[in-house]
């Protein structure tokens, strides 16, 4: 994939990682890479605004770091928590279904 956004999921991916615990931006960028084996390998112009976007829709909160440079750090809110939960089902949902329309196939 690239730098190519995972186009609909980025806001799932975003606050998959931050549910890890808080995290600045570039941790964020360098964990997405790293639990996807490279596929999304997204760009700070991608990652920062949509950071910004989350944080005005009340999904994040955020605050500076001192620890020795200065970083803002995401944290998930209670509605953040709440959003994840919703578009993991719904991503689940949609997997379970390309799931059985690839097996279509196996199964002829």
């Amino acid at each position: 994939m690239g730098g190519e956004t995972p186009k609909g999921h980025l806001d799932l991916l975003l606050l998959t990682s931050i549910d890890a615990g808080a995290r600045h931006g570039y941790a964020i960028v360098e964990e997405l890479r790293r639990a996807s084996f490279g596929a999304f390998d997204l760009p700070d112009g991608t990652i920062y605004p949509a950071l910004h976007r989350l944080s005005e829709a009340g999904l994040l909160v955020s605050e500076w770091s001192e620890d020795g440079r200065r970083r803002r750090l995401y944290t998930l809110t209670t509605k953040g928590r709440e959003e994840l939960v919703r578009q993991r089902t719904s991503w689940e949902n949609f997997e379970r279904g390309v799931r059985g329309v690839l097996t279509l196939r196996a199964t002829r």
